[in-house]
């Protein structure tokens, strides 16, 4: 899959559960290489996105927003640890969920190079960041499960905070 095809399954899947995004001339900083917030919609230009998984990643916290926090959120996502977190674990599940390797967002040049410990501990079933998912309703920590809930992480019950 080339990094234009990624790109497109990508934004389609954040249509699809309610996260804009907008090609666009990016000029100025940006949060990510390419990649900018403005009144919730992620803005991305096509010649400077270097890695289309970080798309996923910046979605990742705008999920974690409450629908007004997501209307408000304007060049950059916070910087809570926690939701930092849980912006990780959603990004695992969100690429698994639309068929792309997560490598893709876990790459070499992001987390401060710390992509491939994610996806060590991932594989792993190490899942950090996801009791913050669960407690915002999204997924089932697969420790927690119950009779009621036959699935859990990386499956997620929805995509965006309420």
């Amino acid at each position: 899959m080339n990094p234009t095809e990624i790109t497109e399954r990508i934004t389609t899947f954040l249509h699809e559960i309610g996260i804009p995004t907008r090609v666009t001339e990016l000029t100025g900083p940006t949060v990510l290489p390419g990649i900018r917030i403005e009144r919730g919609t992620i803005l991305y230009d096509e010649a400077k996105l270097l890695y289309p998984g970080d798309l996923l990643h910046e979605a990742g916290h705008l999920a974690m927003m409450t629908p007004e926090q997501r209307q408000a959120a304007h060049a950059d996502t916070g910087d809570d640890g926690g939701f930092e977190m849980a912006a990780i674990a959603w990004s695992y599940a969100a690429a698994l969920h639309i068929g792309i390797d997560p490598a893709i967002v876990f790459h070499p040049h992001g987390y401060f190079g710390g992509g491939q410990n994610i996806l060590t501990n991932f594989s792993q079933g190490n899942f950090f960041g996801v009791p913050i998912l669960q407690w915002l309703g999204m997924t089932v920590e697969p420790s927690k499960r119950g009779p009621h809930d036959p699935e859990h992480f990386p499956h997620m019950k929805k995509w965006l905070r309420d």
